[in-house]
């Protein structure tokens, strides 16, 4: 057989060819439709720009941006001209973004007009990175900013990707840095285009061409899951929610565009089923609601079952995993905290548990050890080779503490990080979270470890009470008693009006423990 580089470009100009009048819908403030002919057409003249701004193949070009059609150009333009896409977190401080783009050494950064301000002191004092806005009035000052439309209108097509050994970067994200600075996770044209015909199988996301898929998950996020990739491959019909997506709004296009699928997080899909079901409108169209980046409360999987009539699905992946390892259906009739998996492992991976001594565990269910995990689309080393104590004999280390059952069923227990130890016997925070969330007047949940004088660490439990209910500590705690051991129950639960989140929107217990660190029990 020849040798046949694997270009990711390559996706793009197979939907404009066989998916010629499929839809790119942008929604928001000014609603924009494309078929895949128009979009492959403006994604040729955005790589025009990228060339006349003197971008050439490996070199770095960032966005930061919101879901919207300009956005999703740039993810195919970049790869085009054979540059790698670099997708900067919004919701990170200016200070990290400051370090990013010094770390990535970005050539070029394309900033939506309502941004701007946050970052624009960071991007004056780099004068080295050109800056292109994304605006829609084209009148509004720029001063020595460059603007997108009329950079892509002035410049000549590039209907050819350039060729480029698949081994060559084609996007980098980074980290969202709980554990110190983010990190660089760079991804070759062949680890996403092999990514993306898994992630679209049967056992994965499953979408084809007669898919309407909206994008919630944000683009900057690792690659939004890699489902904007999988959804050109495919020539699906894309939606794309604009600025500052809320229930209401996302409500509305599932209905408008009649989407067949969709994900978000957790705390997402929690505000959109309230808005449904006190507000409507209802969708009826949904085949498949995915819910990712931390495991959903067995009731949020009930409401999104009964309220969006929807199957659940969940999975499991890593920034380091482009971002995509597990994937699974969540069964109604096997809720609880044994009953949230993270499915099975995508084909092409592998995967094993360990102890603390290293050694492998079986796959039974109960054993608890650290997951591991290699293949096509896993990273070997951070961009720059930073933190080489997360891989080992060519595994990743994932940090996630997890069970694997005999049918090849994930369960992620823990992060490691966030395992009690108390008086020499380990703790597991998810199991009395998930516990927790079985209550009806609990919103949301989390249990940290704080210093004890005794048994070195004791389980301090915080939750949210749900809208017009009235949390009762002791009560939660007697309930807690008769599922766990003693020793196991928080010796304090405090109620709260929230929980910190990540950029990502998970829960973030770096920032609880520092805020409760004084809350130790005196008993």
């Amino acid at each position: 057989m020849p040798q046949y580089q694997l270009n990711l470009a390559s996706f793009l100009q197979r939907a404009r060819e066989h998916s010629p009048s499929g839809e790119i819908v942008s929604a928001g403030t000014f609603p924009r439709r494309f078929t895949y002919v128009e979009h492959a057409e403006r994604v040729a003249r955005v790589a025009g720009a990228l060339r006349s701004l003197g971008v050439r193949p490996g070199d770095r070009v960032a966005t930061y941006a919101w879901n919207h059609h300009r956005h999703l150009e740039l993810y195919w333009a970049i790869p085009t001209v054979g540059a790698v896409l670099h997708t900067v977190n919004i919701r990170v401080s200016p200070d990290d973004v400051a370090y990013i783009l010094d770390h990535a050494e970005d050539r070029v950064a394309f900033v939506d007009a309502e941004l701007l301000p946050a970052i624009d002191d960071v991007l004056r004092a780099r004068p080295g990175i050109r800056v292109v806005v994304m605006s829609d009035d084209p009148g509004a000052p720029l001063g020595d900013y460059l603007e997108y439309e009329a950079v892509a209108g002035a410049s000549e097509l590039v209907l050819e990707p350039v060729p480029v050994d698949e081994e060559a970067l084609a996007a980098l994200c980074y980290t969202s840095g709980t554990t110190g600075r983010p990190k660089g996770v760079g991804y070759s044209h062949r680890t996403l285009y092999l990514h993306t015909l898994v992630a679209a199988t049967a056992d994965g996301h499953a979408i084809s061409r007669d898919d309407t898929v909206l994008h919630i998950v944000p683009m900057f996020h690792a690659n939004a899951w890699g489902v904007p990739f999988a959804a050109t491959m495919v020539g699906a019909k894309q939606v794309l929610p604009g600025a500052h997506p809320d229930p209401s709004a996302i409500a509305e296009l599932l209905c408008s565009e009649h989407v067949t699928y969709t994900g978000m997080v957790p705390t997402v899909a929690s505000d959109l089923v309230k808005h449904v079901r006190d507000f409507g409108p209802t969708p009826n169209t949904l085949r498949a609601f995915v819910v990712g980046g931390s495991p959903p409360a067995p009731q949020l999987v009930r409401d999104i079952q009964e309220v969006l009539g929807a199957p659940v699905y969940q999975g499991w992946g890593m920034t380091e995993l482009a971002p995509m390892a597990s994937f699974g259906r969540l069964d109604p009739d096997a809720l609880g905290p044994e009953g949230i998996t993270q499915g099975r492992l995508l084909p092409g991976l592998e995967w094993k548990l360990l102890d603390d001594d290293d050694q492998p565990l079986p796959w039974d269910g109960q054993s608890r050890g650290e997951l591991v995990i290699r293949g096509p689309w896993v990273a070997t080393r951070y961009y720059r080779d930073e933190a080489p104590e997360r891989f080992w004999n060519g595994w990743l280390r994932t940090g996630d503490v997890a069970t694997i059952d005999p049918e090849g069923r994930l369960r992620i227990v823990d992060r490691k990080k966030d395992l009690i130890k108390s008086g020499g016997e380990w703790i597991i925070p998810t199991e009395l979270e998930a516990a927790l969330l079985e209550d009806p007047t609990v919103q949301a949940a989390a249990v940290i470890g704080v210093p004890h004088p005794r048994w070195e660490e004791r389980p301090l439990a915080v939750v949210v009470g749900a809208p017009g209910a009235s949390v009762d500590p002791e009560r939660l705690r007697q309930q807690l008693g008769r599922h766990f051991p003693r020793w196991w129950v928080p010796d304090r639960i405090i109620v709260a009006g929230g929980l910190p989140r990540t950029s990502v929107g998970k829960l973030d217990k770096r920032a609880l423990r520092d805020q409760y660190l004084q809350a130790a029990v005196d008993e």
